[in-house]
């Protein structure tokens, strides 16, 4: 393939590959790095949505010792403080998350996440027929509050939509007073579904970071390829003063 050919480096693409190449490892290196982490997180996530669900503590201290951590709650559903969380769908179909406050047995306000419900082409959405009265008891998934996408705008509480779950905000507009600063995703009952569809027992995070690195590994072997053909040129190309 090389014959009559001899490899005559120059010295900026030499120190632009260099540079690129070790760019493009350190990348491929962290994302392996995070690879560890993420693997490593979503195993806790697994083993604590798996365990026996716990009371909610008195308080929490680090909301990441307590993610996705199963617990069970028994208090009364507040239906006329409850809001609706747009763009949720659910199997290909538009809709909202039925948020609603929960006042548990030892007086504590909890938000709930109870579930999904269907958007109607027509009319207001009607939860009427989802409200339960008196004590019940909940088996749920502790979630952080106020996590929201790059691009995802801020709620508006005063046109009543809203985008993602800020509790602090979500209960100066209900006006409930102190709430506790995470809310609980309540586990879907076993049969079949009925709306609201609460969440599954399992954990879908985004684990990527092995397509990333090897990702980074291939461009930084492409440019090396690139660069060492490049400077395989023709033996009256790399001996000027030859006839």
């Amino acid at each position: 393939m090389f014959g009559n050919r001899r490899f005559r480096p120059t010295f900026w693409a030499t120190f632009f590959t260099i540079i690129s190449v070790a760019f493009m490892l350190s990348l491929c290196y962290w994302q392996l790095q995070r690879l560890a982490w993420k693997s490593n997180l979503i195993e806790q996530f697994e083993s604590r949505v798996e365990a026996t669900p716990v009371s909610l503590p008195d308080s929490i201290d680090d909301i990441e010792n307590w993610r996705y951590k199963r617990v069970r709650l028994e208090g009364t559903y507040l239906h006329d403080k409850e809001l609706l969380v747009t763009g949720k769908p659910f199997k290909g179909n538009a809709g909202f998350h039925l948020i609603t406050p929960m006042t548990l047995v030892d007086g504590r306000t909890v938000l709930v996440n109870r579930g999904w419900i269907q958007l109607k082409r027509q009319g207001p959405v009607d939860t009427t027929p989802m409200h339960v009265e008196g004590v019940q008891t909940v088996d749920g998934l502790i979630r952080q509050d106020r996590l929201k996408g790059y691009f995802v705008p801020d709620n508006e509480p005063d046109n009543e939509v809203w985008l993602y779950i800020d509790t602090a905000e979500m209960a100066a507009e209900r006006g409930l007073g102190p709430v506790l600063p995470f809310y609980v995703d309540k586990l879907r009952d076993s049969g079949p579904l009925i709306m609201p569809i609460g969440a599954e027992g399992k954990i879908h995070v985004r684990n990527e970071h092995l397509t990333y690195a090897a990702t980074w590994a291939l461009l930084a072997l492409t440019l090396i390829v690139i660069y060492v053909i490049y400077h395989f040129k023709p033996e009256d190309e790399t001996e000027p003063d030859r006839d």
